[in-house]
């Protein structure tokens, strides 16, 4: 074979090399996806080799879900008010009630045209030594012989050393001595001085200190009873007794307003004013007992108002609706008692000027009134 026909050949063998190596796009594409899922495929057996890729890319896919697929948070419950606050909601709003309704007695009072209006006097009380809160209390009947005279002296002992209320009854015929005037009953102090010269005298005969007084029509007593007790108040009568043409029979029974003003008035029997007195404590007695009653204590706010509202008094109603619910409910359970003079410490005397008085042993009813207030 000649040389000529030896290589002859040569250009033809190289044509494919030259078109297989020239730029196609259609083979370049396919020879670049040809690439690309080989190296997909080596990943997937790399993976399928490795756990730990596998378990990593878990992971991720796990963390992404949980960010895009969040649970929705569950609505919160409204919390209920526990006993303790529903206890204290509840005081609250009978301390609320009851403000109301002592005003709404105190207005109702204030408008009655039916009564004449008490004046608020001077008065200048103060606390007793023994830091109790001591009220003087004055009774009388404007339509009565004695209409300038208080007919019932009372003290009455609040915040005392015995924290229990005490009560001090004064015989209205008790001969002393009144401040800047000679000796004369002791009811007579309140027609010559009003008020605060029956404070000044009770401090010098007995050492009685009072921060406040309280005067009552018997007339607005009997209103404020009625208010208080619509169906009247039970007490047991001592004896038969017949008074303003009021017959009272001796026994257990309920009295109105009228009708226990006028037990309690009572003295033309042999007793005279003892009797009487004693009688005023049995009536402040069954009262207070008769509070425990709960319908009794729904009416007492108002009926309280309504007290203010006719007596003339120096007493903060501040101090009345701090003290008030804790008198009641002290009060309930008794009430200590004190008469003055004491037995065995007075004798009836004529005196011309006067009339007949209680000549009293003045050291012997001052001790007794002092160790009755400072136990």
């Amino acid at each position: 074979m000649s040389r000529v026909d030896r290589y002859k050949h040569i250009h033809d063998k190289s044509k494919p090399v030259e078109e297989k190596n020239g730029f196609n796009p259609r083979k370049e594409k396919k020879y670049t996806e040809e690439l690309e899922s080989s190296y997909y495929q080596e990943s997937e057996t790399s993976n399928d080799s490795n756990p730990y890729a596998e378990q990593t890319e878990t992971t991720e896919n796990a963390k992404s879900v949980s960010k895009k697929e969040k649970k929705p948070k569950k609505p919160r419950r409204k919390r209920r008010f526990s006993w303790p606050k529903r206890i204290a909601l509840f005081l609250v709003l009978l301390i609320v009630l009851a403000v109301g309704f002592f005003f709404k007695g105190k207005s109702y009072a204030e408008n009655d045209t039916s009564l004449p209006k008490e004046a608020i006097e001077t008065f200048n009380g103060v606390k007793s030594a023994n830091g109790a809160n001591n009220i003087l209390i004055l009774g009388s009947d404007t339509r009565g012989e004695d209409s300038g005279r208080a007919d019932t002296i009372m003290v009455l002992q609040l915040d005392g050393p015995s924290k229990k209320p005490k009560l001090i009854s004064f015989m209205r015929d008790t001969f002393v001595d009144i401040p800047g005037y000679d000796e004369n009953k002791i009811n007579a102090a309140y027609a010559l001085g009003g008020a605060d010269l029956v404070r000044q005298t009770l401090a010098e005969n007995f050492n009685i200190q009072c921060r406040y007084y309280a005067k009552v029509d018997f007339q607005s007593f009997e209103k404020i009873i009625d208010s208080m007790f619509p169906n009247g108040v039970k007490i047991d009568a001592e004896k038969d007794l017949n008074l303003d043409g009021v017959d009272i029979f001796k026994g257990s029974q309920k009295m109105d307003g009228h009708t226990l003003l006028q037990y309690s008035r009572f003295r033309k029997d042999e007793e005279g004013d003892f009797g009487r007195v004693r009688r005023q404590q049995q009536v402040m007695t069954a009262v207070m007992g008769q509070l425990k009653n709960p319908l009794a204590l729904i009416r007492t706010p108002e009926s309280l108002g309504r007290l203010v509202g006719y007596m003339s008094t120096d007493v903060p109603t501040t101090f009345m609706l701090k003290n008030g619910p804790s008198f009641l409910l002290k009060g309930g359970n008794g009430i200590e008692r004190l008469t003055i003079p004491v037995e065995g410490s007075w004798s009836n005397v004529d005196i011309g000027y006067a009339g007949s008085v209680l000549q009293i042993d003045l050291d012997t009813n001052k001790t007794a009134v002092q160790s009755f207030l400072d136990q």
